[in-house]
């Protein structure tokens, strides 16, 4: 009776350890961002600037999309978005094994006043991919990843947003 007592009070230790140790390390679920600005058109419609679109109008009440530079306190815009493959590794008969997969882009948040809120920024993301014979498999694999890194790019590019100050114009 007395061990069954003691694991039972291990345990309860142990749950107790865990619970505070999550509380101190100041985790908290992601709720709604506020951006220091209160409209926002990002122009184009590349699969990029639909998601950022998406993602700016559900992360905040505060902050709305709107149609025209005219009407915009910022305007986000993508000033590159590429999408690289590099050869990583060849097997003894001088075929590829394995390629990374690059994706870069350079953005920027600008006030229409002249000032910006994000200079421009160049954020690239990388992935591996194993080569074999399977093309078809392959390049599915990799329209997949290149999706994946532009989702995990939107979230960069927000958190960008969330901390992005006024800075005023340029004066020469």
């Amino acid at each position: 009776m007395s061990s069954s007592r003691t694991i039972l009070t291990l345990r309860l230790a142990l749950v107790l350890a865990a619970a505070l140790a999550l509380a101190a390390c100041g985790f908290k679920l992601r709720g709604q961002q506020t951006f220091p600005f209160e409209t926002i058109n990002v122009p184009g419609v590349t699969p990029l600037n639909i998601e950022l679109q998406r993602n700016i109008a559900a992360a905040s009440d505060r902050t709305k999309i709107v149609p025209s530079v005219t009407e915009a306190d910022a305007v986000l815009s993508v000033l590159t978005e590429q999408q690289e493959k590099w050869i990583l590794s060849l097997n003894t008969q001088g075929r590829v094994t394995e390629y990374q997969l690059r994706y870069r882009v350079v953005f920027q948040v600008a006030n229409p006043k002249g000032g910006n809120y994000v200079a421009p920024t160049s954020i690239v993301l990388t992935r591996d991919i194993t080569y074999n014979d399977q093309v078809l498999a392959k390049e599915v694999e990799e329209a997949q990843l290149y999706r994946e890194m532009r989702s995990d790019m939107v979230q960069q590019i927000m958190r960008r947003l969330a901390a992005a100050r006024p800075q005023p114009a340029d004066e020469d």
